[in-house]
């Protein structure tokens, strides 16, 4: 088994740095997971950022929560709403509804409850479940 795995990771390796950005995507995440390599959460920014550039939108999500927690890259919220707001603009629902907690909290940009409201309100018409059930309460009060 030893050698499927080590095979599998070659060819990600391979894909990945022949620009395929969904390899990029999936290698980033082994990386944050430490799934057929050793965990490393820098590696793992670098290879979401690649794919991220290459217009990857879920890249773009990971990297946004990446610089949102400050893992494996400086905690950053501005950085974080604009890997969000590439995303969530090529339709991403899981983005659209990270910027819309963004908007709410005033993390990253300053707070606007419309803006918040606006974005979750794509996230669900998306089929986003968090934002179906997103505490509208601090944005509709």
């Amino acid at each position: 088994m030893t050698s499927n795995k080590n095979d599998a990771v070659t060819w990600y390796t391979r894909a990945a740095e022949a620009g395929n950005a969904i390899a990029q995507r999936d290698f980033g995440r082994s990386y944050l997971n430490g799934t057929g390599v050793e965990a490393d959460a820098r590696a793992a920014v670098a290879w979401y950022t690649r794919a991220a550039e290459a217009g990857n939108a879920n890249a773009q999500v990971n990297l946004g929560v990446c610089y949102d927690n400050g893992t494996g890259a400086a905690d950053d919220a501005r950085a974080a709403v604009a890997w969000y707001t590439r995303a969530a603009e090529a339709r991403n629902a899981v983005a659209q509804f990270n910027l819309g907690t963004c908007y709410e909290l005033g993390k990253g940009v300053a707070a606007d409850a419309r803006a918040a409201l606006e974005w979750y309100e794509r996230a669900a018409a998306a089929g986003d479940a968090d934002a179906l059930a997103a505490p509208l309460a601090a944005v509709t009060a």
